[in-house]
């Protein structure tokens, strides 16, 4: 039986990524066209370079919709990809200049890409590959399935343990030091595991783990003053992020100054905002105002209510990216849905949690919103697995439905 893929469309999926990808290029207008404005350049200059990242973006998804998803399990593919990965994270952070105090950002002519956001992705996909082909090791041994290598089976045998590939990746990123990303990385990591098919005891004691080493984290920083933190290689560039999380109003000036703009962007925002275009905040006094805070622009131009039912919308892509994981029979496809759409969620929460203060300021992007073709890329990418997915399970349960139907009538025959 053949059925073609255009016809097992999830529209309740695309249409809201088209619909968020479109507001995403007017709202990167509205924060840029100002700063443009006054330099003398074109004030449509940032949306059309948006603009060109989001045609490619539509062209990957034409073509990762109709990939078969077989290649994606390809031992040999998602080898190449995460020993590329490596060695773009390695020249990211040793072989590049330095940009606002930490390397990460690849540039090759008028070109520039960020290994890290790619690597949110591949993460999803090579545990996901690991652990589907675990399936039968969880279900008789459990969580020691994923970490006794004797119980893996013999096609995962000729792969590097997973745990000292994931720490490797996660190492080279906070080493940038890209501290949001890496963030980012490990709970989605975390996620994977929870959803690998371990008992549901491991997320309680996983969840349990995360909420006591961030309380004595955040404690020891209290404890010991961020000003001797700082001191800690690597840790120093984000010491200041530390003493806004505290209190950005100490020092408005300097430390706090991002995390107290965000607060007046918000607040003059009100219910139902200043307008599209009319933020003041953006003209100078928030940094960043275009990537990382962008939401407290949009809070200030569209109000509370205004950035509520953009939330709604964007929870509700990630909802539906998830539902497809819950609802699908193959391992594989589930863990990937699951983790794309848990990506996509711990993002929009290290975002929404720092430009608010509920967690330490990491530099992390909003999703559609932000600034940045790389980003945009990547989450498209991601929205074309989801739909492929979606597709070959709708596809698989069409063709079980009528050989079952098929088997019926020749049963009745007899």
């Amino acid at each position: 039986m053949h059925i073609e893929k255009k016809h097992l469309l999830n529209y309740s999926i695309l249409l809201p990524y088209l619909i968020l990808s479109i507001l995403g290029l007017i709202i990167i207008y509205s924060t840029t066209s100002a700063t443009l404005i006054d330099f003398g350049l074109n004030p449509f200059a940032s949306m059309i370079n948006q603009g060109v990242f989001w045609i490619i973006s539509l062209i990957a998804i034409l073509f990762i919709y109709r990939l078969k998803l077989n290649f994606l399990k390809n031992s040999r593919v998602v080898n190449a990809a995460i020993f590329v990965e490596v060695i773009l994270l390695i020249v990211a952070r040793f072989f590049t200049q330095e940009v606002n105090g930490a390397h990460g950002w690849i540039v090759i002519g008028p070109m520039s890409f960020q290994p890290a956001e790619y690597l949110k992705l591949l993460i999803v996909w090579y545990l996901a590959f690991h652990f589907s082909r675990r399936q039968k090791s969880i279900a008789v041994y459990d969580y020691q399935a994923l970490t006794r290598r004797r119980w893996w089976p013999r096609e995962a045998q000729d792969f590097k343990d997973w745990r000292m590939v994931s720490l490797l990746l996660i190492g080279l990123v906070a080493a940038q030091p890209d501290l949001g990303n890496a963030a980012i990385i490990v709970l989605t990591v975390l996620i994977m595991i929870t959803v690998s098919g371990i008992g549901y005891r491991w997320f309680s004691a996983i969840f349990l783990s995360i909420t006591v080493a961030s309380a004595l984290f955040l404690g020891l920083i209290g404890v010991v003053g961020v000003e001797t933190m700082a001191k800690v290689p690597v840790f120093g560039y984000v010491a200041k992020r530390f003493s806004a999380f505290y209190n950005p109003f100490n020092d408005v000036t300097d430390s706090g100054h991002q995390l107290a703009h965000s607060y007046y962007a918000m607040s003059n925002g009100s219910w139902f905002g200043l307008g599209l275009g009319n933020s003041i905040e953006k003209r100078g006094y928030l940094p960043e105002a275009t990537t990382d805070f962008v939401f407290s622009i949009v809070m200030e131009e569209f109000g509370m209510i205004g950035a509520c039912l953009i939330l709604s919308l964007v929870f509700f892509l990630v909802l539906r990216i998830i539902l497809v994981g819950v609802k699908a029979k193959n391992p594989f496809n589930a863990m990937m849905a699951i983790g794309i759409g848990g990506m996509m969620l711990m993002q929009i929460f290290v975002n929404i949690g720092g430009i608010s203060g509920l967690i330490p300021s990491t530099g992390v992007t909003f999703p559609f919103f932000s600034q940045g073709g790389n980003s945009l890329l990547v989450l498209s990418v991601a929205i074309a697995v989801v739909l492929n997915i979606d597709a070959n399970e709708k596809r698989a349960e069409i063709i079980e439905e009528a050989e079952r139907e098929a088997a019926k009538v020749e049963v009745e025959d007899l």
